[in-house]
């Protein structure tokens, strides 16, 4: 990877993989997600999905009716392994599905070249991620890991890698 490069984990988080959101295509990412963040050159962030007690009054709620993410539950937790990873690392916690402070904290730091996604679900929060990093770092490399990443159904997540790959973000 070149040097400012960054890698963004989304949402790997209990509730996504195996808890009230989880599937099994989730669980078989698990391995290679992180595999990819031990191997990574440059600097690992790792995104939280964060609602509060209140999820269900929420826009988003009323519309996904199903209570996921309560910060500090164990649903709310990244998944074990990445949740040691993540020690030391910056993590950012997002109460939507994209969250312009990831592409703030990365402008923070330097303009980037490179910006890998890896993560969950694929055609809600890593393609909402991917688009505000475009627009954000129109001349970085944007790069989504589709063989790290899953969406809420398998078709689904190949829709969300068609979108992104027609928006120029580069599909691996």
């Amino acid at each position: 990877m070149k040097r400012n490069s960054f890698l963004v984990v989304v949402d790997m988080q209990n509730d996504f993989i195996d808890g009230a959101l989880g599937s099994k295509e989730a669980v078989a990412i698990v391995d290679r997600v992180i595999r990819t963040v031990k191997e990574f050159e440059g600097e690992v962030i790792f995104t939280r999905d964060t609602h509060g007690e209140n999820y269900l009054q929420t826009r988003e709620g009323r519309l996904l009716p199903v209570e996921h993410c309560i910060e500090n539950s164990d649903g709310w937790q990244l998944q074990p392994a990445l949740k040691e990873l993540a020690e030391g690392r910056t993590v950012i916690d997002k109460p939507s599905f994209g969250s312009m402070a990831l592409a703030q904290y990365i402008k923070s730091r330097c303009v980037p070249d490179t910006i890998v996604l890896i993560g969950l679900c694929t055609d809600i929060c890593v393609i909402n991620n991917a688009m505000i990093l475009k627009a954000a770092f129109p001349e970085a490399e944007i790069f989504v890991d589709s063989k790290a990443c899953a969406g809420t159904t398998p078709e689904n997540h190949e829709n969300a890698l068609k979108a992104m790959k027609q928006c120029q973000i580069l599909i691996l």
